[in-house]
């Protein structure tokens, strides 16, 4: 089939630093960095798109898809620029978001910091109402409660509100009420409602999502609307999808009704581009290591799937440190992410070390070397020092780079305070960004009672393959794998996940008087909400469908998941699931509970559909490019710490079978490859580069 019959699919993946983007038309991929533009980051996303919409010589008119993600909303939250939002609660409850869940979560830091809440108390109102957890209204809505806030908002000039009353999930009437008034008197404010955006029991974390998605709603939507504007002015007339924090794909309707579900939506893409690498390359158990220019993220893939959560923290106060951030619940790939990138900012603390982030130069004005008022030393700027970067190549040479200003902010900024030369300073940026990486993947790992150094790794991002291989060296990792296009792995990801949508129900249940009728309609209403989603964006695939219940033993704190037969629930099911739980219980803590009963609190569904695509995929070689020239570069060598003249070679000439010995660097538009004096790199099958662990050879005396 030629190419013409192709379908042609497009990605982007708008970062703190770079938007990247990936097209793909058949087995044809052109990929480009542009730097990122904060203010208006659709300006970047168009001159992306149109920059490689012209390589391909393609028309917007012909693509087939559009899939997007952004780390906007996490960049709101994490920066506290959202919209003004006000929090409505049940009377006598408001402080609930600010209680938290009173515990300490550093016990010996006695001025310990909390995260502060979205929402200040005075912007958190009640209303009276009250509902129990059966459902079961208690005190009826008073709604004139509801309309005396309407001149609260008015005169506090509220742009999002966030409607979160105790015991919500098991019955959202009255939530639905208040949206109702709030809508017709306010239209335009934007509401969240948390029996629509979290419904599910536990009332901190709750309000906790509700309030994160009113805050990023205002900006997220003015921002998704105007990007769709832009895309149809330029003529495109595709589907156009979103990238959700779970590795699904959503529409853009869902997306700006719960921008929330965005969060970590780039990162997600990187997981599951891991996970298809994984399956691709046979390698079981993994973690993929993504490095961006303003953080570093670390996933572990197991049995080729990435772990997957239905709470995380963003914005945390601690670095690494769990309960110091703040809660949203929403199905979300588990992994670790800290201030790690490019453009991570170094400096030297009170007791004179070097300390690498979590600030980033971002963008704007970026680091040193791209010589746009950036002052401060960053990674990249010691990476340039380094001789891992060629300034005349960068970006694909679309971003020019100054070596000369590397040189002095890092001389200012580091070499003076500690008396070391350019180099040496350069090299303590670099391994503290990498220790600091390699401590976090370490504890990730432990949290999880994994071993880290079993496992093979997979680097992309713009920055991940310049220090993977020394990684993986403090790691004890034997193997790195460097897919194709992995400057913009996330990007590629995108490409790789399915039409998803995910519900959730809290409805509790205990197993000794177990109702399959309520159950099958209960999920039976999931499904009909689930598919709803899907079919828009996913008419005529074949749908998937998973769904879980989250059981527990009765007074116990938290639950385990289990998955549900595909088919029609019945009365002897009850049996059935304790036996599930029970096994999946001694798989994780090595015994059952006797005698002891056991409840469901909650209930997922999940529809999925795959968009049709072509898998894996060749690098396009532009006709008018001449044969490439290997060269050589100064490259700083960790283990003598001096410089080794290091032979360059440039990816897209390196053929399957070929071999590289370290040191050596392996350039392309979007990254480079070191490899270092310890490891060996080839080319397999797939195109991927693979760096093997040199194997010491013992002498026979």
């Amino acid at each position: 089939m030629s190419n013409e019959n192709k379908q042609v699919r497009l990605a982007v993946d708008v970062g703190g630093t770079f938007t990247d983007v990936v097209l793909e038309h058949g087995l044809r991929q052109f990929t480009l960095k542009v730097l990122t533009t904060p203010l208006t980051p659709e300006d970047g996303v168009l001159t992306g798109v149109k920059a490689v919409l012209s390589e391909a010589r393609i028309q917007p008119a012909d693509l087939d898809i559009i899939i997007h993600g952004t780390t906007l909303a996490t960049n709101a939250l994490i920066e506290r620029k959202g919209a003004k939002t006000a929090l409505i609660t049940t009377e006598g409850l408001r402080d609930s978001v600010e209680m938290a869940l009173e515990n300490r979560f550093e016990q010996y830091d006695i001025n310990i910091d909390r995260p502060e809440p979205i929402v200040p108390r005075y912007l958190r109102w009640s209303v009276r109402e009250r509902i129990n957890y059966e459902g079961k209204v208690l005190l009826p809505l008073d709604e004139e409660s509801v309309h005396k806030i309407v001149p609260l908002a008015r005169t506090h000039e509220i742009e999002a509100i966030a409607v979160g009353l105790i015991h919500s999930y098991a019955d959202e009437k009255h939530e639905q009420r208040i949206g109702e008034i709030l809508r017709n008197e306010l239209p335009d404010i934007s509401v969240t409602l948390s029996s629509e955006v979290c419904p599910e029991i536990r009332e901190y974390e709750r309000q906790s999502t509700a309030s994160a998605n009113a805050y990023v709603q205002p900006k997220m939507s003015r921002y998704l609307t105007e990007l769709e504007k832009s895309l149809r002015a330029l003529g495109v007339s595709c589907p156009f999808f979103l990238m959700t924090s779970g590795g699904g794909l959503t529409t853009l309707e869902t997306a700006i009704r719960f921008p929330i579900r965005l969060v970590e939506s780039g990162p997600a893409g990187g997981a599951i581009l891991a996970s298809y690498i994984a399956r691709e390359c046979n390698v079981e158990n993994l973690v993929s290591f993504d490095m961006g220019g303003t953080t570093a993220k670390i996933c572990l893939i197991d049995s080729f799937e990435p772990q997957s959560t239905r709470a995380f923290e963003v914005a945390r106060v601690y670095r690494n440190l769990k309960g110091s951030g703040l809660p949203v619940r929403i199905p979300a790939i588990e992994m670790v992410e800290i201030g790690a990138g490019g453009g991570s900012i170094a400096h030297i603390d009170a007791m004179g070390r070097i300390n690498v982030g979590p600030e980033s130069a971002g963008a704007e004005p970026g680091p040193a070397c791209y010589d746009q008022g950036g002052n401060f030393p960053t990674v990249t700027d010691a990476d340039v020092i380094l001789g891992r970067i060629d300034p005349d190549r960068f970006a694909g040479g679309r971003v020019k780079m100054a070596p000369d200003r590397a040189y002095e902010a890092i001389r200012k900024g580091i070499g003076t305070a500690t008396n070391m030369t350019d180099s040496l300073s350069a090299f303590g940026i670099s391994e503290i960004v990498d220790e600091n990486m390699a401590s976090a993947a370490r504890v990730h790992a432990i949290e999880w009672g994994k071993d880290i150094s079993a496992r093979a790794m997979i680097a992309f991002g713009g920055a991940a393959p310049l220090h993977a291989s020394r990684l993986a060296e403090k790691l004890d990792i034997d193997k790195v794998i460097i897919p194709t296009g992995a400057g913009v792995g996330s990007a590629i990801g995108f490409l790789r996940a399915p039409v998803s949508y995910e519900v959730v129900r809290s409805r509790y249940i205990q197993l000794e008087t177990f109702d399959h009728d309520f159950v099958n309609e209960l999920l039976e209403e999931m499904r009909a909400e689930a598919r709803n989603v899907v079919e828009r964006g996913a008419a005529g695939l074949s749908l998937d469908e998973t769904r879980f219940a989250y059981m527990r033993y009765v007074g116990q704190g938290h639950e385990i998941i289990v998955p549900l037969p595909l088919r029609a629930l019945r009365l002897e099911d009850a049996s059935t699931l304790r036996q599930s739980f029970e096994a999946e219980y001694t798989r994780l803590y090595g015994r059952v509970i006797p005698d002891q009963e056991v409840e469901i609190l909650s209930w997922t569904l999940t529809i999925s559909a795959m968009p049709s695509g072509e898998g894996s995929v060749q690098i396009l070689e532009k006709e008018m490019d001449q044969a490439a020239i290997s060269g050589e570069r100064n490259l700083f060598d960790a283990d003598i710490t001096d410089f080794v003249a290091a032979p360059v070679h440039l990816r897209k000439d390196l053929s399957p079978g070929t071999l590289v010995i370290g040191p050596a660097l392996i350039t392309e538009d979007q990254t480079t490859t070191v490899v270092t004096s310890n490891f060996v790199a080839s080319v397999d099958s797939y195109g991927y580069l693979v760096l093997d662990r040199k194997v010491e050879r013992k002498s026979d005396g």
